[in-house]
């Protein structure tokens, strides 16, 4: 089985999709973090976000067992995936990696599920189930502001939220037409991840009837 979880910084698509990974025993691929490696080794080398051929040295030689660097998490490591991302170059090797990753599912993995942008549509357009998790902007802005533990002030958080909304307007993200779209705006993690669920199960009743 595998499951595709599109959405914007902060929607809490991440949170849903580990859920679904750990409560069924999938594989789970965040795909952001391809990107965040290719933008932080370019960051540490220097290169600019502009030079596509260093980029894509860069997205060829990734290893994706080496994703759990804490600098993955930094602002600037996202801000510069974010304008990376937009490389068709870097995207089409990214995707590449990704759609790897669905192909080689072992034991005691019942498949996988990948979170990001663009999954359902480009990634795994022929994926079991999507899911397009989205909120409002204000209140990624305030989750993704908690996310880094940091005490800003007010003129730092709509400052947040300015860059969430400049995200949005680069990524450009869209849910795929058979997507399930859960709106966590005023939902809490355990409801959203639940609702998800449920779905699942629906889905894995049907295919056994």
């Amino acid at each position: 089985m595998i499951i595709a979880v599109d959405g914007p910084a902060g929607a809490g698509k991440g949170t849903i999709a580990s859920y679904l990974a750990n409560y069924y025993e999938l594989k789970h691929l965040d795909t952001g973090l391809l990107y965040r490696a290719v933008a932080l080794k370019a960051l540490r080398e220097n290169i600019a976000n502009d030079d596509p051929v260093s980029l894509v040295r860069i997205a060829l030689n990734l290893d994706l067992d080496q994703l759990k660097d804490p600098d993955l998490r930094l602002e600037s490591t996202a801000s510069m995936a974010s304008q990376i991302a937009v490389l068709p170059e870097v995207r089409e090797i990214l995707t590449r990696h990704m759609r790897f990753f669905c192909q080689h599912i072992s034991k005691p993995f019942n498949g996988a599920v990948l979170d990001g942008r663009d999954i359902g549509t480009v990634v795994c357009p022929d994926a079991h189930l999507k899911f397009f998790v989205t909120a409002r902007p204000e209140i990624r802005a305030q989750r993704r502001l908690k996310e880094m533990q940091e005490h800003q002030t007010q003129n730092q958080q709509e400052s947040y939220l300015e860059k969430i909304n400049e995200r949005d307007q680069r990524d450009r993200i869209v849910a795929a037409e058979d997507a399930y779209t859960i709106d966590t705006s005023d939902m809490n993690i355990k409801d959203a991840c639940e609702y998800a669920g449920k779905i699942v199960e629906e889905y894995m009743k049907n295919l056994a009837a």
